[in-house]
């Protein structure tokens, strides 16, 4: 009772004075009345569709109740030895520790808890690379990586190692032969994405493992979209770095987990010094409350994952049948039959995508990744598909989860259908092609 009354009276308070300045300066430019929400300029009648799962998915409720206990009561650091509040942290994270590894087919001994997939990336990329440089001194990547592992090869070329940037086909995945034959005597790492956060195409990992093993080259994936979405084996995929995500699989943000193959061992140079916490691998006092979080979200998808796959192709299908129905000139990027349902990236001839992505500000979606979502050059994901710049620039994500409901469906297809159409009857080239003709063959005057 006494509990209930002290969340309601802090509830009451929250609501009337922010925490700090930086709070207040948020709160003025957020403004919610009965005529709808404004925000940064931009007025919507009232909290958007998600439909933006990529980016970042809501945290499951259940994984929020296993949360809790661990900040308001069990709050003991998991390194402290010597009490009771310490022994019942570290029980907690080696318990998320067996529920991550149980997801994936692994060992605990073989997870290292990280900040996120982003930490463990440079773990892997930079870490091999820097612990066997003497011997090893090429990577092989692809062209459609998350931006992250690119980078982390660019910084690798700075420091004199070799990168080889794979392309891929027109449907996304990579060509087994052109990897096969990319292979050199001094190669120490491939990195492969498992399933792509723009396109959403799963590559075929299990035959890139099967290279890699004949070739004595470890082999990373980044698996951050693929956790809880399709069923991963580490042993299969002879994967012997893979790079995870709490926020990605319905789990708190700030935590993420990397696998590291013990047989045959694969070795890496920390990036980060300190109190040698997580086998010297990640130091730094393990988050209990979000490792927590992310166990739990493991657990859940694990239960799960077989319902959430058929219930998401269903409004996958639902979706694309819907819009295409009512528009032409509506492509999917990325392979169709090597693909995860919930990850749907469309293209709409004959739109500028600028204006159709703020013509939906009722649907949160997005042109491509989060982390690369402030610029205005097409996506690189796209461009290395060899789709046409102007195809590129007109491409939407829609993310669809656990929670997504028909309903939001039908109203994402409504409100892209309508911002489509009106886009469409001020574009002179659309009329161009209505009237037959071919755009393509035109030459164009400049000035």
């Amino acid at each position: 009772m006494t509990s209930k009354l002290v969340f309601s009276t802090l509830r009451h308070h929250l609501r009337r004075q922010p925490f700090s300045t930086a709070a207040a300066v948020a709160e003025s430019q957020y403004h919610e009345d009965s005529a709808g929400i404004t925000m940064k300029g931009v007025k919507i009648s009232g909290r958007p569709l998600y439909l933006d799962v990529q980016a970042t998915s809501p945290v499951d409720p259940r994984v929020l109740d296993a949360m809790l206990p661990f900040y308001l009561s069990r709050y003991g650091n998991p390194h402290s030895r010597t009490h009771f509040y310490g022994w019942e942290s570290d029980n907690a994270v080696e318990h998320s520790r067996a529920q991550v590894a149980s997801l994936i087919r692994a060992s605990p001994k073989e997870i290292v808890f990280t900040s996120g997939a982003t930490e463990s990336n440079n773990i892997s990329i930079k870490g091999v690379m820097h612990f066997y440089k003497d011997k090893k001194r090429h990577v092989i990547t692809t062209q459609t990586e998350h931006k992250c592992v690119l980078d982390s090869c660019r910084y690798l070329q700075q420091e004199g190692f070799d990168v080889t940037y794979l392309p891929v086909e027109s449907d996304g995945l990579v060509d087994l032969e052109k990897l096969r034959a990319a292979i050199r005597p001094d190669t120490g790492l491939v990195s492969v994405m498992a399933v792509n956060n723009e396109i959403g195409v799963v590559q075929p990992l299990e035959e890139i493992g099967k290279i890699c093993k004949e070739f004595n080259v470890p082999f990373h994936t980044d698996a951050a979209q693929a956790l809880g979405k399709i069923p991963i084996d580490v042993e299969k995929w002879n994967v012997s770095l893979m790079s995870l995500s709490g926020h990605k699989v319905y789990g708190p943000k700030g935590v993420g987990a990397l696998y590291m193959r013990r047989r045959p061992r694969i070795r890496v140079e920390p990036q980060m010094n300190g109190g040698g916490q997580e086998r010297g691998i990640r130091s730094g006092t393990v988050p209990t409350p979000l490792v927590v979080g992310m166990g739990a979200a493991c657990e859940v998808s694990m239960k799960e994952m077989e319902y959430d796959e058929k219930r998401i192709s269903a409004l996958q299908e639902r979706l694309l049948n819907g819009i295409r129905e009512k528009l032409d000139g509506v492509v999917v990027n990325g392979s169709m039959e090597r693909r995860y349902a919930g990850n749907l990236n469309l293209s709409f001839a004959y739109v500028e995508g600028e204006s159709l992505l703020m013509g939906l500000k009722e649907v949160a979606v997005s042109s491509g990744s989060a982390c690369t979502s402030a610029s205005l050059e097409p996506s690189y994901v796209l461009r290395a598909l060899g789709v046409e710049e102007d195809m590129a620039h007109t491409s939407i994500r829609f993310g669809i989860g656990r929670f997504t409901t028909e309903a939001e469906i039908d109203r994402a297809i409504e409100l892209t259908v309508h911002q489509v159409e009106k886009l469409r009857e001020m574009s002179p080239l659309y009329e161009m092609v209505k009237e037959g003709i071919d755009i393509s063959k035109i030459q164009w005057s400049q000035h």
